[in-house]
């Protein structure tokens, strides 16, 4: 062994833990660590502004390891730098119950921005993230609010179609502060990327309107990661990229630049060779003494900025309601009571209920901002007279994402990790399908969006099946953590947005084209949060239930007036949300739906799940057509005499 500097031991130790954390777990992706252990240094020894002792500041500048297969490495810096990681947290790499899983997870390990794995997401929230440092300072000022975002991400981001939305979308608004770092190591899974890739990102980019640079092979030179990276930060109106070239698994004799140091365990007697290369002791999760305090005293580096930050932020009194409001997510107080309610006999599509709600509520959530993708005043999420986030105007709360739906859902995804913002965004229910890896990663993470789907079933009507969203109420239903709200009227719809403002956590909206009735019982209803409610009861026990969802309930309304005249006590049940009524104890869904009484779910979609709730369902388990909507309704049996066939059939 030679003596070496602290910083060349730090980046050595870190090549370590990248080697050794994946062969104890026998799984892992050790190469892509090992060669960017030095660029890791420079960010966070050097260039990022944080204090690992309060990794929730709000002023931080924020890091995304897009790629994250390549977790140890974000993991052995959290923990050289003082996150609260431990060494038994590293040798507990993609355990059960560990803080180090396969992919970093946001709000499981401190330090960890956004939950990253599947490729791309991690650089679309990271343009999130830059859009909500632009609103925020914009809109609080610079004192406030001034920091940087930076993102590592390698060739399987960018050939996934996401990056292209994204990065289009950054380099229109002229997002700087955003600097990309692109691991260019000319590896993938399936060997040289040159198998599949023949992309000139440089030039793409450049299209896109980024700064680029590529700076070639400097990825052992921490002095001249430093300047490259500084350069990209101090672009102003542009978002950079950094093209940086790699040697994966670097410095492995024999696993250098190779496919099997994507994803395989270099193996004992590899790891021993490369840390004979290194220099440094053959022996597991080598960390020693010195290196760690090293890199700590790098962990505090952004302490005396944070404590100035916090004493400004407790003086600070412009704006100071709708700023605490906005940090916290929640509205000013008493915003509930302003929420609009409708008159019985009306007849209000539940999309235009649902901007008649943001326009009411936009003056009160000071961090609520969103839109459409290119669907704005579709979908009910259009601000009457707000000015449209661009690069003129900072603190737009109209954002355009353009026909981007997965970039969308992945922008509000980063927006919301950031925090200070409460995003919405809307498209067609049947798009939802261009969102859903999106939408699976806000509920995996708990982040605080909001969709406004519309367009709900073949109620849309002439544009055909390929509009008509048929599985999709049944199929996002099945995800974990995700609320789905499908209000029966107006009435409805403002509960289901105070309930996705209350409540956190994502939250989808399935919104109608066509007008619906307001029907009794429904203004200033809070039994929404409850997720089912007896809308229409009986004298006494009900002969049967009519479950409805949306469009549908006025059927079951319509249906049990009917029954009514044949003697038969019909209860109606509207359930605009199954997560919600799941939750509730025994004794509640009990009182709702009865014991021993035959029930009728209604819902202009597939039935699949229904048999949870009901003995019979009328819905519709084919794809629709093109004709008018109230046609396709009837066609497809959504009508009053059939729900009276389904309801005597389950009596009978």
């Amino acid at each position: 062994m030679t003596e070496s500097s602290p910083q060349t031991r730090s980046i050595d130790v870190v090549r370590g833990l990248s080697m050794d954390a994946p062969q104890k777990a026998n799984s892992g992706h050790p190469g892509t660590a090992m060669a960017l252990a030095p660029l890791a240094y420079a960010l966070y020894a050097r260039v990022m502004r944080y204090d690992a002792s309060e990794p929730l500041w709000p002023n931080r500048d924020r890091f995304v390891l897009s790629g994250g297969h390549a977790s140890i490495l974000q993991y052995s810096m959290l923990y050289l730098t003082g996150f609260g990681l431990t060494l038994d947290d590293i040798k507990d790499f993609r355990q059960w119950g560990s803080l180090t899983p396969g992919h970093p997870e946001t709000h499981h390990t401190a330090g960890v921005e956004v939950t990253t794995g599947p490729l791309g997401q991690g650089l679309a929230s990271a343009v999130g993230m830059a859009l909500a440092e632009h609103w925020l300072r914009a809109r609080f000022g610079p004192q406030l609010f001034d920091h940087h975002t930076y993102v590592i991400c390698g060739d399987g981001d960018l050939e996934e179609g996401l990056s292209h939305e994204a990065a289009s979308m950054a380099g229109h608004m002229g997002l700087g502060k955003l600097v990309a770092i692109y691991d260019d190591n000319h590896i993938s899974i399936d060997g040289p990327t040159e198998l599949a890739l023949s992309d000139d990102a440089a030039k793409r980019f450049e299209a896109y309107g980024w700064h680029v640079e590529n700076v070639g092979e400097i990825g052992e030179d921490v002095d001249a990661l430093e300047a490259a990276i500084n350069r990209a930060k101090d672009v102003d109106g542009k978002p950079s990229m950094i093209i940086l070239r790699s040697h994966i698994g670097y410095p492995s004799p024999k696993f250098t630049d190779t496919a099997h140091a994507h994803g395989n365990p270099l193996g004992a007697e590899e790891i021993s060779s490369t840390k004979t290369v290194l220099g440094i002791p053959d022996e597991a999760f080598w960390s020693p003494q010195d290196v760690v305090d090293h890199m700590r005293q790098a962990g505090l580096r952004g302490r005396e900025a944070r404590i100035a930050w916090e004493s400004m932020y407790e003086g600070w009194t412009e704006n100071r309601a709708e700023l605490d409001a906005a940090l916290q997510g929640v509205g000013l107080p008493g915003w509930q009571d302003s929420l609009p309610t409708w008159e019985v006999g009306e007849s209000v599509a539940t999309r235009n209920a649902g901007k008649k709600v943001v326009n009411t509520l936009i003056p009160l959530i000071p961090g609520l901002a969103g839109g459409g993708a290119d669907l704005t005043g579709n979908t009910g999420v259009e601000i009457d007279g707000a000015d449209s986030f661009s690069k003129l105007h900072r603190d737009g709360r109209q954002i355009h994402f353009g026909v981007r739906e997965h970039a969308m859902g992945s922008v509000m995804n980063g927006m919301a990790a950031h925090g200070g913002m409460l995003p919405f965004g809307g498209t067609f229910f049947v798009f939802s399908d261009y969102m859903r890896p999106a939408v699976r990663l806000a509920a995996l993470s708990d982040l605080h969006v909001i969709y406004s789907w519309t367009h709900d079933s073949v109620g849309v009507g002439e544009d055909g099946p390929t509009h008509q969203p048929i599985e999709h109420l049944s199929s996002l239903r099945a995800m974990p953590k995700l609320r789905v709200i499908r209000p029966a009227d107006a009435n409805e719809t403002a509960q289901a947005w105070r309930i996705a403002i209350e409540k956190g956590g994502p939250t989808a909206l399935i919104l109608s084209r066509q007008n619906l009735p307001v029907l009794a019982g429904t203004a200033g209803n809070t039994d929404v949060e409850l997720g089912a409610y007896i809308l229409v009861p009986t004298k006494g026990d009900p002969d049967v239930v009519l479950i409805g969802t949306g469009s549908e309930v006025q059927l079951c309304v319509a249906a049990a007036e009917r029954l009514a005249d044949e003697g038969i006590a019909a209860r109606v049940v509207s359930m605009p949300c199954w997560e919600l009524f799941e939750e509730q104890d025994d004794d509640y869904q009990d009182l709702i739906l009865g014991i021993g009484i035959p029930s009728v779910s209604v819902e202009a979609g597939t039935t699949f799940g229904w048999a949870k709730w009901a003995e019979a369902s009328v819905g519709i388990d084919h794809f629709g057509a093109s004709a008018p909507g109230p046609e396709l309704m009837e066609r497809f049996g959504m009508t009053v005499d059939n729900v009276i066939d389904h309801a005597r059939l389950v009596l009978n």
